[in-house]
């Protein structure tokens, strides 16, 4: 006994040897960057970082450093994996189990319970995402550090029981912030503030609300991480900045939470926010708030946090105060009195970067010590959320949204208006034979709760003989990009008496992912939120309403009843491609494509650059079939065929080659010199467009307010979009985009001299007389969103539909509190025989966030002044979110275009380019991209 404590000692001794070893021989923050991480006036840029990592990884036999893809800017992202050695070497297993019991396909609890003993926990920590809020990147250098440098029985408890993940968000941004802030010699005048450009590619802060459909190659990389290679039974996303009078806010969250979720998801988030807190609280670091203390849900989907949350990973955000330059903590007086939000106040006082990193640290550590002592509950939780998902999805289930709720009490109340009648001269007070005690009968929860056509779906079905199936495909690929079990048909099929060819998509709920599949197809449904009963609306912490498969337009079949076929499973993470191509002989007239398909716009654009003759037609009937109006035509010849073949395939378009030449009124396609408006800063809409314009092969130039205010337009472009933001209010000389506080605009002799000329603002004054011009010489401008304020410096005749007279006489906004409607989906009719919504259905979804509504005077209509294309013929359009006083929108007119002189104005209201998401309403802008030159 005596021989073997002794080797266990010896043993002891020598591990401890080893690792202090090690420490000595990694370099520190400090001997590698020239200063401390959290030191004042001081960041690290990310080529400084990358090198950091690397020499951790030479060095270390704690950490592997993976490189997960090229950001848009072409740089590599990297993620460092933290464990044990032995871990480390037994890693591929660890990955196994995490993703089995992720996914919980094939498993019992027996099974489950003996892989999470087995198992280690993974744990996410990432930093970065917004490159503005230092704090995150800095505390994930310093974080690294730490836990391979330290040997104290917590740091080597948790390197034995758990898997970390340390992941630079946005790499790009942190090298232009960096940059940005470092430029100036005297510490002291260091400033963030005026960064010239968004912080990510073409979408700035929006780069974390990529993550259900990733678009960004860095959204992708990091999705390819959580969602289909490590799946992760924890993920905690680092931001900036918290609530004012608070140091930080954290989980839990405020409600709504979201209805889809299971109830572990919730009680996770409660367990890890205890543990975060209460290690703050014993460390002696108080400004923690929570719940209702800050305006964060975990309603939304879309960000890389909250996605997480939709695959039954325990989603952590926390949002802290501080940065390089030194700050204070402000004196807010309500936030002083201890509450059940924020249960230990912080008081008023100077705050260094360091601090910061401080509270980072601790917070992550208390994370990694909940993993590492309950390494084997977290295995098993993930697995029993998945497990459960599976089970709702293979019975009949309810998902208890608000309005079913509502239609509970809408049905006890008709029932007690019917019985009324019948209580006159009795004096029972309870016609129903039973004591409510603050309840209703529970005949109305199976009645009404429980009706057979309201449970959630067994699956969807996507045929493949929809009209733009390659937008199908991409929309199946965002599933497939976040780990979703998605079938393909490998034949015909029939299901409840419909036929689908061969192709087809097939999504079925039994799936640990559940809540994910839900959300991409059904209606959010989101609550009445009031400030008080009466009151003015809460704003959501972002969108309401998000469907994905409403938003790209994907026509799907909801099936109640569990169905089979001739599926083959698609393997996790197989992105897949529409077969399109060129379907013609060798004799043929020309071919024919598409103006529902938005990839027809693609190819379109290619054979353009080549040099190709393309027509649109008006529509109409050629021999025995009818062409769609805004079908594109191509005549027949050698080089048409030779870059249909390669735009096609690419594109998986499927192109048909006709027999004759259409007959009717065409127009030949002319390409067009496009401007795309943006601004000092960079504005994330207009960054959106830009990535679309590329994608689908526009050239657009950027241009800003003073290329505007120069005049000569029409020399240079023949039509300019203007994204949401860009024109002010009439009566206002700037944009709301673009107001900044005195102490923050940027003056041209303090920038580089290559940033000045995209200073500037849209004014009354110098811009809209240019814009009006260009427009009377022949150009077109395209408007979106609250641009749509063009129409009236033009003093076109549309006034705001959403406005109320007030008892003095005079014309003022709804109030919210008789009509809000925040980022939502509604249903809109519209004219598609017009050539801007060639290609439209009758009606069709729109996203929808306060967009501005028009009336529009009946003369004007009449004599052709102003052409309705989109209107609201419901009082209830509401497809998904939250529309307060929606009945307000009946009639109103949400899109029109207008002559003015010899060119057009084009008006837009809702947010048909938003986030790269609304695939569905791509083509009411991509046709005003076009001129057409009519010919018979």
């Amino acid at each position: 006994m005596i021989h073997q404590l002794y080797r266990r000692f010896f043993f002891a001794m020598i591990c401890c040897l080893s690792v202090a070893a090690q420490a000595q021989t990694l370099p520190t923050p400090k001997e590698h960057f020239g200063f401390s991480i959290g030191d004042d006036y001081q960041l690290a840029t990310y080529t400084q970082t990358e090198a950091y990592f690397k020499k951790l990884a030479a060095q270390s036999d704690r950490v592997k450093l993976v490189d997960i893809g090229a950001t848009e800017e072409g740089r590599r992202q990297c993620m460092l994996i933290v464990s044990s050695p032995a871990n480390l070497k037994n890693l591929a297993r660890y990955q196994e189990i995490s993703q089995r019991m992720a996914r919980a396909e094939n498993l019992t609890d027996e099974q489950a319970h003996a892989l999470a003993n087995e198992g280690k926990a993974v744990v996410w920590i990432d930093g970065g995402l917004h490159a503005t809020e230092t704090v995150g990147t800095h505390q994930l250098i310093e974080t690294a550090w730490q836990l391979l440098s330290r040997n104290d029985p917590e740091t080597l408890r948790i390197l034995d029981q758990v898997v970390i993940l340390l992941t630079h968000a946005n790499p790009d941004g942190q090298e232009l912030v960096t940059n940005w802030y470092m430029r100036e010699q005297q510490p002291t005048k260091r400033s963030l503030e005026n960064l010239p450009r968004l912080y990510q590619k073409y979408v700035g802060h929006d780069n974390n609300r990529d993550f259900f459909i990733m678009n960004m190659k860095e959204s992708q990389n990091l999705g390819h991480q959580l969602f289909i290679e490590w799946l992760p039974q924890i993920m905690y996303n680092h931001h900036q900045r918290g609530p004012a009078g608070s140091v930080l806010a954290g989980p839990p969250y405020r409600d709504p939470f979201n209805y889809v979720f299971d109830p572990l998801m919730i009680t996770g988030i409660d367990a890890l926010g205890a543990a975060m807190y209460n290690r703050l609280n014993v460390e002696n670091k108080p400004g923690y708030t929570r719940l209702g203390g800050s305006s964060f849900s975990t309603w939304y989907n879309g960000g890389l946090r909250t996605t997480t949350e939709f695959h039954n990973m325990i989603g952590l955000l926390t949002e802290i105060i501080g940065g390089p330059t030194p700050e204070e903590v402000p004196l807010v007086p309500q936030r002083l009195i201890p509450n059940g939000a924020t249960p230990n106040p912080v008081a008023p006082q100077k705050w260094n970067f360091r601090q910061s990193i401080d509270y980072s640290l601790s917070l992550n550590y208390a994370v990694l010590d909940y993993a590492a002592r309950h390494h084997d509950e977290l295995l098993f939780n993930i697995y029993r959320m998945g497990k459960n998902s599976i089970e709702h999805g293979n019975r009949d289930y309810w998902t208890p949204y608000p309005k079913r709720i509502d239609a509970i009490n809408q049905a006890y109340r008709n029932d007690q208006k019917k019985a009324a009648p019948a209580e006159s001269g009795n004096t029972n007070s309870d016609p129903f034979g039973w004591s409510n005690r603050g309840g209703i009968p529970a005949k109305y929860y199976d009645s009404v709760l429980k009706d057979p056509t309201l449970r959630d779906p067994r699956g969807y079905i996507l045929s493949a003989a929809q009209p733009d199936f390659p937008t199908a495909v991409s929309f199946i690929n965002a599933l497939i990009k976040t780990g979703l079990v998605v079938h393909k048909a490998t034949a015909d099929f029939t299901v409840a008496g419909k036929s689908y060819p061969a192709g087809s998509y097939v999504v079925k709920t039994n799936q640990a992912f559940r809540p994910h599949v839900l959300d991409m197809f059904e209606p959010q449904d989101h609550p009445n939120d009031f400030q008080y009963p009466g009151g003015p609306p809460i704003r959501p912490y972002d969108s309401a309403g998000w469907t994905l498969a409403y938003q790209m337009g994907v026509q799907f079949d909801r099936l109640l009843e569990d169905f089979d076929g001739p599926f083959a499973r698609v393997p996790y993470g197989e992105l897949q491609k529409p077969t399109g191509g060129l379907k013609a002989g060798s004799s043929v007239a020309g071919y024919t494509l598409s103006p529902r398909a938005n990839y027809s716009f693609t190819v379109v654009n290619d054979l353009l650059k080549a040099g190709v003759d393309v027509y649109r037609l008006s529509g109409g009937r050629t021999g025995k079939s009818v062409v769609e109006p805004g079908t594109f035509f191509v005549p027949a010849s050698a080089k048409a065929r030779t870059a249909l073949e390669k735009s096609a395939a690419d594109s998986g378009l499927e192109v048909m080659g006709v027999a004759q030449r259409p007959s009717g009124v065409a127009g030949k396609v002319k390409p067009q010199r496009i401007a795309l408006w943006d601004t000092y800063g960079g504005s994330m809409a207009s960054g959106w467009v830009r990535w679309l314009a590329e994608q689908y092969h526009f050239p657009a130039q950027v241009i800003y307010a003073q290329d505007i205010d120069a005049g000569n337009l029409h020399k240079k472009y023949d039509v300019i979009v203007f994204v949401t933001r860009a024109i002010p209010a009439t009566g206002s000389q700037e944009s709301e985009a673009n107001r900044t506080p005195a102490s923050r605009e940027p003056k041209a002799e303090e920038l580089p001299t290559e940033y000045r000329p995209w200073l500037g603002r849209i004014t009354a004054s110098k811009s809209i007389p240019q814009l009006k011009q260009f427009m009377e010489d022949g150009g077109s401008v395209v408007t979106i969103g609250s641009s749509t304020n063009l129409a009236y410096h033009l003093g076109l005749p549309v006034k705001n539909a959403l406005v109320e007279m007030t008892a003095s006489g005079q014309s003022r906004p709804l109030p919210g509190e008789k009509y809000y409607v925040p980022g939502s989906i509604l249903r809109v009719s519209m004219d598609s025989t017009q050539q801007a919504t060639w290609g439209m259905p009758s009606q069709g979804d729109v996203y929808f966030d306060a967009s501005p509504v028009f009336k529009i005077a009946p003369d004007a209509i009449a004599n052709g002044s102003v052409k309705p294309l989109a209107w609201f013929s419901s009082a209830h359009p509401l497809r998904s979110g939250w529309a307060w006083g929606q009945s307000y929108l009946q009639d109103g007119v949400t899109a029109f275009m207008a002559p003015v002189g010899s060119g057009k104005l084009y008006a837009f209201g809702p947010e048909i380019t938003f986030r790269a998401q609304a695939h569905g309403t791509f083509k009411l802008l991509f046709n005003q991209l076009y001129a057409t030159a009519v010919t018979p």
